[in-house]
Formats: structure tokens, C-alpha cells, sequence
């Protein structure tokens, strides 16, 4: 028995059936991939996280969006559904439902799809030159983790736990307090 042969489409396939239908599907290789629904946990995290990165940016040219908004990764390659997305200069020329040039990316984490978002979404992310945070929060424990591109493009790692403690990104000026994010979800966990 021989596998069979899925074809792929292409980007511009991908977004008239994405904008049609009734659920969100992400685009990577030539092949869309429903996304499955989260937690309570989860979708409290989310927004807690730009609950305080919008609270802390109001005054900044910044905008924080979640969820609903797609991410563009290259014209001719992947579209992604970030948890939280801060972008600090927004483009015009992008269409409404679509953003390309994130300062900041955050998701939170689940266990069906953690190592897609460290290994497969990282490596996605990282094409995006406008990007210099990748910010990764557990649902399991008071932590954040995140990679700061520096200058000469590499990305420097930084993990932070515990109720007391606070995760820096450097790139927005901004202190995230995980007393704060994780304090009314602590016990549903």
C-alpha cells in the first residue's frame, strides 16, 4: 500500500480558505493545520500577559494584539496564530487581518503543542527580521522563558520562576511581573 499524495497549496490558496472559514488554521510548507482550542488556563494566561504588556505600553507607538491576528512570516511562507503579539511599527500596507513585523512574540504553553512552539514556531519566528523577543509561559508553573535577539543576530536565552519573580524584555523596556500574570490562575493549575 503506497502513502498518499496530500498537494500542497499555495500561500495565496491558504488565506482565501483561512478567511472563510469558521476556525483558524496556520500555514507552514504548503500545508494549513487547524488549530485545536485551549484551556481555561491557558486563555487566562494569554491575557493576563497583554493585560500587563498593554498596561505598561500605553503610552508607547506599540500595539498589543492576541490570538485572532495572523502573522505573517514571509510572503511566501508560513502564517501563524501567536498568543500575544506586540508590534511596535505597524505597517500600513498590511491587510487588517494580518500583521509581518512583530517586535515581540508570546506563547503561552500546552502539552500538545510545547514542542512545536520551542523547536518548529522558534525556527519560524526567527526568519522575521523585525523580531527580537520570543517570550515562552508555562501553564504548569510560575515561568517565563524568552530569547532576546542581540545585535549580531544571535538570540540569548533568559528564564525566570517563581511568584516573585520578574522576566526583563530589554527590547520594549518592560518588567513582567509573574506575581502579577500568575496570580489569579495560581490555583487552577
Amino acid at each position: 500500500m503506497s502513502a498518499r499524495h496530500i498537494p500542497k497549496i499555495t500561500p495565496a490558496e491558504y488565506l482565501v480558505a483561512d478567511r472563510a472559514a469558521d476556525h483558524r488554521s496556520e500555514y507552514v510548507d504548503g500545508e494549513m493545520f487547524a488549530m485545536s482550542g485551549g484551556s481555561r488556563v491557558h486563555a487566562e494566561l494569554i491575557s493576563r500577559v497583554a493585560h500587563e504588556l498593554e498596561s505598561v505600553l500605553e503610552d508607547s507607538p506599540c500595539v498589543v494584539t492576541v490570538s485572532d491576528l495572523r502573522l505573517q512570516v514571509a510572503p511566501e511562507g508560513a502564517y501563524l496564530y501567536p498568543d500575544v503579539i506586540v508590534a511596535c511599527a505597524v505597517q500600513d500596507a498590511d491587510p487588517d487581518d494580518m500583521i509581518s513585523n512583530p517586535s515581540v512574540v508570546v506563547e503561552v504553553l500546552s502539552p500538545s503543542t510545547e514542542r512545536w512552539d520551542r523547536v518548529g514556531k522558534f525556527a519560524q519566528y526567527r526568519r522575521i527580521a523585525s523580531l527580537r523577543e520570543y517570550v515562552l509561559v508555562s501553564q504548569h508553573e510560575a515561568r517565563i522563558e524568552w530569547y532576546t535577539r542581540r545585535d549580531d543576530g544571535a538570540w540569548v536565552y533568559g528564564e525566570v520562576s517563581g511568584l516573585d519573580g520578574v522576566c526583563q524584555l530589554a527590547i520594549l523596556g518592560v518588567s513582567l511581573s509573574l506575581g502579577r500574570i500568575y496570580r489569579k490562575v495560581e490555583g487552577r493549575r
